[in-house]
């Protein structure tokens, strides 16, 4: 496999291959800033593109430790922070995204208060790549509950949306309410927005006492195609110590099945399945209202290990993280999404986003050295230059966990308000074959370094 750098002229993959067929071996594509597009870096950055994270790799995660953030994987803030601000500005409240990967990028599920003051509803939007939102929507009012709110949701092979949310008061406690959609728009029939019914209330036959279970915001929900069964992942605020496990044919009616965890307080907000060399993998994220979150990893999905930490807050106005959703494509785990707020009283709470990146490190001839100080999306990595700069050098790439050294570039200048390409591998297997360049790649180098800032 072969890797290199080039400037971003705006072309599209096409025209890029052609373009590099043209050019002589080690040199990149020289262009002026006004010709990139429209999302060129400003002055005092650099925009380096085609970092986001690669296969899921289960030894990345089995790294870490429970009681500190012992593990180096390269998680980046997004520089906007948050990413997704409620519509009722400074008395908004929105949280518990969860992102679900469709045809033409993702649909993220959230609650709170987004266009609406004091009840909890579901809200959806739209995106293609996390750097623009479209189709911003109430998708589930709160119908006879005070709140409606914390959705989980999965989209079928089918197409069917199926999303999992907590309402309250129901029977005197917050209960689980499943609704589903053929095509997003249509919910339980309805037309969004849809006002639920006390029928939507999820039944988890076999679970000791579920009908005084106190279940908040932890309702879980996986599709697993190993089985056929959705599978429910819950905390009982009646019953603290452990995450519970239900299984069920349709979505709506489960069978308790067993203790999926013992914890210590930490709350299961989402669950997603990887596959590797033919092995299951199950991440749970965790999180308990406060400073930092957790993951767990199965390779069964009935049972998880000891939890381990995943970060800590990254300032005041994430300082409570009530939430966190799993984003990912096929079988690349992207980065999450999480709600969180500066005040204790969990009411302010707005949407941020990290996301797992490649480490890079650009290396200049006199020994300087930049890394990323952010993320632009789960593709785009930033670094904050002066504004001056324009130095030769190169770049190296590194693992996801900082571990490997991956590649290194050719020579290059690296300039503030520059845009630089990793090329995908299809775009690369083709420029190797058509003889038009040789990219080297470093060997025997040995661990790079540990990522900063987690």
């Amino acid at each position: 496999m072969f890797m290199a750098f080039m400037e971003d002229d705006g072309m599209s993959p096409t025209r890029i291959s052609a373009a590099w067929v043209a050019v002589s071996v080690g040199l990149l594509l020289a262009v002026s800033l006004a010709e990139v597009r429209a999302e060129s870096a400003e002055p005092g950055t650099v925009i380096v593109k085609g970092v986001a994270a690669g296969e899921f790799d289960p030894a990345m995660w089995q790294a870490g430790s429970a009681y500190s953030v012992t593990h180096t994987l390269n998680f980046m803030n997004d520089v906007r922070w948050p990413i997704l601000p409620p519509l009722l500005g400074g008395v908004g409240n929105i949280y518990n995204p969860s992102a679900v990967k469709t045809d033409d990028g993702w649909r993220v599920f959230y609650g709170g208060w987004d266009t609406h003051y004091g009840h909890d509803r579901i809200y959806s939007v739209e995106t293609t790549d996390f750097l623009t939102f479209t189709n911003r929507q109430t998708v589930i009012e709160n119908g006879p509950f005070q709140h409606v709110c914390n959705p989980s949701a999965i989209q079928l092979a089918d197409g069917t949306f199926h999303l999992m949310a907590t309402s309250y008061p129901n029977g005197g406690q917050n209960k689980p309410v499943h609704f589903t959609s053929p095509d997003g728009n249509i919910w339980n029939g309805t037309t969004a927005p849809y006002a639920p019914a006390q029928a939507d209330t999820v039944v988890v036959a076999g679970y000791p006492g579920y009908d005084t279970a106190d279940i908040n915001g932890t309702n879980a929900v996986l599709y697993d195609d190993a089985d056929g069964l959705f599978h429910l992942y819950f905390n009982d605020f009646n019953r603290k110590g452990e995450t519970y496990h239900a299984v069920s044919a349709d979505g709506h009616s489960f069978q308790y099945t067993n203790s999926a965890q013992t914890w210590d307080y930490r709350l299961a907000n989402d669950v997603k399945k990887f596959t590797v060399d033919g092995q299951s993998y199950y991440l749970m994220g965790q999180h308990h209202n406060g400073d930092r979150h957790w993951y767990s990893l199965s390779t069964d999905g009935e049972t998880f290990g000891g939890s381990k930490e995943l970060a800590w807050y990254q300032g005041s106005e994430d300082r409570y993280m009530v939430s966190i959703g799993w984003v990912t494509d096929e079988n690349r785990l992207l980065g999450y999404l999480y709600g969180a707020g500066a005040p204790i009283s969990l009411d302010r709470n707005r949407i941020f986003a990290r996301w797992l990146q490649k480490l890079v490190v650009f290396v200049g001839d006199g020994g300087e050295r930049y890394v990323g100080s952010g993320a632009l999306g789960p593709d785009r990595q930033v670094f904050d230059v002066p504004e001056d700069l324009s130095i030769p050098g190169h770049f190296e790439v590194y693992s996801e966990d900082g571990s490997e050294l991956l590649f290194t570039s050719d020579p290059l200048i690296f300039s503030s308000g520059g845009i630089y390409v990793v090329p995908e591998p299809a775009t690369l297997s083709l420029l190797v074959v058509a003889g038009a360049m040789l990219l080297r790649r470093r060997r025997g180098a040995g661990p790079g370094p540990r990522m900063v800032g987690m």
